[in-house]
């Protein structure tokens, strides 16, 4: 059984045990997270298309670690003119493991 989730802007296709890094959340004390945004499910060959989400389906997961990405440098330069700049960055990501989807 997997599912195709939203957040952060991005879909995922996951499944009971996967672990991904997704833009960052917060999670409740126990460290769990609900994500509600459930836009298809598969179950053994039936597939359920939500319009936009499949209604009472939801996916449990719990925070693993918040993890950085990589470096990626910008470098702005302007020839004959004595300017340069760099500018680097490093997304922070929440790394979660899916524990159990729900079909509702």
């Amino acid at each position: 059984m997997y599912a195709v989730i939203k957040t952060g802007g991005k879909q995922y296709r996951v499944a009971q045990g996967d672990v991904i890094d997704v833009e960052l959340l917060k999670a409740d004390n126990s460290g769990k997270i609900h994500l509600h945004d459930v836009l298809l499910l598969n179950e053994s060959g039936s597939i359920k298309v939500g319009s936009p989400t499949v209604a009472g389906a939801s996916v449990e997961a719990e925070l693993v670690d918040y993890v950085k990405g990589e470096k990626v440098v910008a470098f702005k330069y302007k020839r004959r003119k004595n300017n340069a700049r760099k500018v680097g960055h490093r997304q922070k990501y929440a790394r979660i493991k899916i524990l159990q989807i729900k079909k509702g």
